[in-house]
């Protein structure tokens, strides 16, 4: 089953799936936003670029299409996009 996700208004869309595990793909729109995780999580950057601040960092860095960050369970992460960015997402 596909499940439809929509966050901050509408500026982050998602689509829920299961392949040999649970995933979402989605874009976000332009903005900075902040994520909580209950599971690990490796984020693929499909299309785009978006500055990632990581648990426990100071620093953000920039990840761009065909790159990917991973997020541990019960932590929160913050991302700046500056245009539109997809994304494919992998939960443990």
């Amino acid at each position: 089953m596909i499940t439809v996700n929509e966050y901050f208004d509408g500026a982050v869309k998602s689509l829920a799936f299961e392949n040999n595990g649970k995933s979402t793909v989605g874009v976000i729109d332009s903005g900075e936003y902040e994520f909580g995780t209950s599971t690990h999580e490796t984020m693929l950057v499909v299309a785009g670029a978006m500055d990632v601040l990581l648990p426990g960092e100071s620093q953000w860095n920039t990840f761009s299409a065909g790159q990917h960050f991973e997020v541990p369970a019960n932590t929160y992460f913050k991302v700046k996009a500056v245009a539109q960015v997809a994304y494919l997402c992998r939960y443990k």
